[in-house]
């Protein structure tokens, strides 16, 4: 946690709950835009800007799948760090498919924070877009960065639209369910401080699991019909991650996503999409995951699940 700029205290999962004791996200502190039109300060250029992420993180791989379904690889650069949180947080480092920050040269991502603004008071989150050119962090929004990544780069993207105008009102109301009861409901079920708050992030979440399967249940091949949007990337990012870790380090564990047949069938589907199966990495979700010490004091990462769609 930085306050005023300075790193106060070992990082903790929570930060602030609700007088339930339930998890409260952080708001996003950054939330500029790239446009392609002149109408923000940050202008769509090529090797300008720099994402970075947490293959652990769901929120981070959305943009990570936005960046290489709008094949921005080689318009914006990228920096991960390594799964496992720190007493600093984040770090960047040469633990496998991590990187170094070569931009900045920086060791935790909270001094990226602190350079864009070092009066910053906040955790430090991933995703980060940073703009080279100004020297500071442009979002930390990744809702936002994947429709920059969608629509603001203009003839510098490529690829699927996944925000189609007549679509738009359908996915924003399909995005918030799925972001209350399976984005965000995981954590509030795993970073619950009392049973009370647990046992109703638990049954949103299983509620929102079977809202999906029913929906899908019409063979139908992404989540508003035979258009892939950016409600399946949500979507995605949250079951990629649920056998693995949210049935156990979560305790999400009434069913895994293996035991709805349509669900099922639609992760393997969007995981066979081309690139897609290059932003995930089990490995980095479990040791990330189960590197948080108030959930798994012991520091011992599962050996299973067994996941035979995954590939090697």
């Amino acid at each position: 946690m930085l306050i005023n700029g300075i790193w106060q205290e070992d990082w903790q999962p929570v930060q602030a709950k609700d007088e339930k004791g339930g998890f409260v996200r952080q708001t996003s502190s950054f939330r500029n835009w790239v446009t392609s039109d002149g109408s923000s300060a940050f202008a769509a250029t090529a090797g300008r800007y720099h994402l970075y992420v947490a293959l652990i993180c769901p929120w981070a791989s959305r943009t990570l799948m936005a960046r290489k379904l709008k094949g921005l690889e080689s318009v914006v650069s990228m920096s991960i760090v390594e799964p496992a949180l720190t007493p600093q947080g984040w770090r960047f480092g040469t633990y496998p498919a991590a990187t170094l920050d070569e931009v900045n040269g920086a060791t935790y991502l909270h001094q990226l924070y602190t350079a864009a603004d070092p009066a910053f008071t906040g955790r430090a989150t991933v995703p980060a877009l940073w703009d080279k050119q100004t020297k500071t962090i442009v979002s930390n929004e990744s809702a936002d960065i994947v429709r920059m990544f969608n629509a603001g780069f203009g003839t510098l993207a490529s690829g699927p639209d996944l925000y189609p105008a007549d679509l738009a009102t359908e996915i924003d109301a399909l995005n918030d369910v799925i972001y209350a009861g399976l984005n965000n409901g995981v954590y509030r079920a795993g970073f619950a401080t009392t049973q009370l708050a647990y046992d109703e992030a638990f049954a949103a979440v299983f509620a929102t699991l079977d809202l999906l399967e029913a929906r899908l249940s019409d063979q139908r091949p992404y989540l508003l019909g035979a258009c892939f949007t950016e409600t399946d990337i949500r979507t995605f990012v949250s079951l990629v991650r649920f056998d693995a870790a949210y049935h156990g380090a979560f305790k999400c564990n009434l069913r895994r996503i293996v035991d709805y047949p349509h669900l099922q069938a639609y992760l393997e589907r969007v995981y066979a999409l081309p690139d897609v199966a290059a932003t995930v990495n089990i490995d980095h979700i479990k040791q990330g995951y189960y590197s948080i010490k108030t959930l798994n004091p012991n520091g011992i990462v599962p050996v299973g699940p067994d996941l035979p769609w995954v590939k090697a």
